[in-house]
C-alpha cells in the first residue's frame, strides 16, 4: 500500500487550518495529521513548498465538461471524458445534471448513467421536467410538465441513478410531493415562482435546498420577498449558487453570504459547447448562451469558482472551500468527502496563493 506525507503546506481539512503539519494518506483514505518533524517511517514525502492543501471539490450541478455535454452524447465514454477532465480541474466528486428535456433522454440518459461505474460520479441531478414554466429560463417551454404520481413512477421507478431533483413545489399538489419524497432524493427548489409563503411551506416540509439562487427564481421584492426572501428567512433552506460574474453578480454573493452563512454552497452549472440536440450552447464572454441570447450555462470550473469568492467577493479562503466542499458533502450526507479527516477518501488539491493548481490526488493516486 504507497503511503504518501504531505508537508510545507498550509492545510485546510474542512474545520481547520494546520501549519507545520503533515498530511498522511496511505492507499485510498487519509490517514491522519501529524507533526511535520514526526512522519512515521515508510512514508514517501511530498514537499508542496508553501502551496494550500484541501479536499477535492464537489459539483452537485454540472451538465458537462471539454467538448461534451451529456444531454447532447448520452455514452458512458461522454461520462469518462467528463469525470476525468473533471478531476484534472480539481473536482473530484459530481453530480451530472441533465435540464428538461423529453421522457426519452431522461429514460435513455438514467439508463447509460446507471451502467456507469466512476469514483467521481455521484449520480444524476435531473434539473425539470416538473419545473415552473414562468421560470423556465433557458428549459424549452414545451417540455416541462405538471407532475403527476404517475409520471414520477414512470421517470423514477427502480431507480438507483438519480440521487437529486430541482422542482417547482408551487405546481406541485402536496400529496405528489410526499410521494416524491418517498423517493430519498435530495430535492431541491428551483425554476420556481413561490411566493415567500409557498417558498416557506417547501422548506418546512423538508425539501433541505435550492437550485442557483437569483437565477430562475420570484425575487426579492419589498411587498412580496418571494422565493429569495424564504430562502433568506427560512432557518434551515440551503442554496447553490454561481460565482461566475454573470449568473450573479458578484455583490450579490457578498449579500447573500451575509444572510445564509453556512447554508450558502458553490456549484458551477457548466456546460459545453454544443450545436445538436435541444441545447445548443454558444460560448459568449466568460459564459454560455442560447443562439437567442438567454443565458443559459457557466464557463467555469469549481475551483476558478473559489478563486473568485476569495478575490471578488472577499470570502476567507478557508471559507470558499467549505463551500465547495463541506457544505455539498453534508447535503448528500457524505462524511468521507469533502474533508481531510481520518478515514475520509485521499481526495485532495494543492494550490498556490494565486490559484494555481500544482496537484490533484484522486484515491491517493497523484494526477498531476
Amino acid at each position: 500500500m504507497k503511503k504518501i506525507a504531505i508537508t510545507g503546506g498550509k492545510i485546510y481539512t474542512g474545520e481547520e487550518v494546520a501549519e507545520k503539519k503533515a498530511l498522511l494518506l496511505e492507499g485510498e483514505r487519509i490517514a491522519g495529521l501529524v507533526d511535520a518533524a514526526h512522519v512515521p517511517p515508510g512514508y514517501e514525502h511530498l514537499d508542496v513548498q508553501g502551496a494550500n492543501i484541501c479536499a477535492g471539490l464537489i459539483d452537485l450541478q454540472l451538465y458537462g465538461d471539454g467538448k461534451d455535454l451529456y444531454s447532447a452524447e448520452l455514452s458512458v465514454g461522454a461520462l469518462e471524458r467528463i469525470s476525468d477532465g473533471l478531476i484534472n480541474k480539481g473536482t473530484t466528486s459530481y453530480m451530472m445534471t441533465l435540464a428538461t428535456n423529453t421522457m426519452a433522454v431522461f429514460k435513455e440518459a438514467i439508463q447509460v448513467a446507471g451502467g456507469f461505474h466512476h469514483d467521481a460520479f455521484l449520480g444524476l441531478h435531473l434539473e425539470g421536467p416538473f419545473l415552473n414554466p414562468t421560470k423556465r429560463g433557458a428549459h424549452p417551454e414545451e417540455l416541462i410538465i405538471s407532475p403527476t404520481r404517475e409520471l414520477i413512477e414512470e421517470l423514477l421507478a427502480g431507480n438507483k441513478v438519480v440521487k437529486m431533483m430541482t422542482i417547482a413545489p408551487e405546481c406541485m399538489a402536496p400529496e405528489v410531493l410526499e410521494y416524491l419524497q418517498g423517493y430519498q432524493l435530495l430535492l431541491s427548489v428551483g425554476h420556481s415562482n413561490a411566493t415567500f409563503e409557498e417558498g416557506t411551506r417547501a422548506y418546512d416540509l423538508g425539501i433541505p435546498t435550492s437550485t442557483h439562487l437569483f437565477n430562475a427564481m420570484s425575487s426579492l421584492h419589498h411587498r412580496e420577498v418571494g422565493l429569495v426572501g424564504a430562502i433568506f428567512n427560512h432557518p434551515t433552506a440551503c442554496a447553490s449558487i454561481i460565482v461566475d460574474g454573470h449568473h450573479v453578480s458578484f455583490e450579490a454573493v457578498k449579500i447573500a453570504k451575509k444572510q445564509m452563512g453556512e447554508r450558502l454552497f458553490m456549484i458551477t452549472d457548466a456546460v459545453a459547447a454544443c450545436d445538436k440536440g435541444i441545447y445548443q450552447h454558444v460560448l459568449n464572454d466568460g459564459y454560455y448562451a442560447l443562439p437567442d441570447g438567454t443565458i443559459s450555462g457557466a464557463a467555469i470550473s469549481l475551483f476558478e469558482g473559489v478563486k473568485n469568492c476569495v478575490q471578488q467577493v472577499g470570502i476567507p479562503l478557508d471559507e470558499a472551500i467549505r463551500m465547495s466542499t463541506l457544505y455539498p458533502a453534508k447535503l448528500i450526507h457524505r462524511s468521507d468527502i469533502g474533508n481531510l479527516n481520518l478515514g475520509s477518501l485521499a481526495n485532495l488539491i494543492v494550490f498556490t496563493d494565486d490559484f494555481k493548481l500544482k496537484y490533484v490526488i484522486f484515491k491517493g493516486e497523484l494526477r498531476f
